[in-house]
């Protein structure tokens, strides 16, 4: 499955990033809508849930995340939907670690 959130905040961190495998994190904006889907190994065998998937959060609960090679990238974000099939487009979108 995949969840869909609009992003609240993020760290300046996130621009000042330019190691090749970690310039995506250049474009993460405040506003933006992001799709992050829950994939294994990231998936709990038992729940099949991901950690930090905003499961039971309503629209108006802000979240926490951080970019995986680079903690000092952190913002919020709010869960819009989860998305049983996912569709996720090419550009910002994500996966659960």
């Amino acid at each position: 499955y995949c969840v869909e959130f609009k992003t609240e905040s993020l760290s300046h961190h996130c621009a000042l990033e330019n190691r090749p495998h970690a310039r995506w994190m250049q474009y993460l904006r405040e506003g933006h809508t992001v799709c992050v889907a829950c994939q294994p190994p990231a998936m709990n065998i038992d729940t099949h849930r991901c950690s930090g998937d905003g499961h039971n959060a309503d629209g108006g609960k802000i979240l926490h995340w951080e970019a995986v090679g680079n903690s000092q990238c952190q913002g919020t974000w709010k869960k819009i939907r989860q998305l049983e099939h996912c569709s996720c487009p090419l550009v910002h979108s994500f996966i659960f670690t």
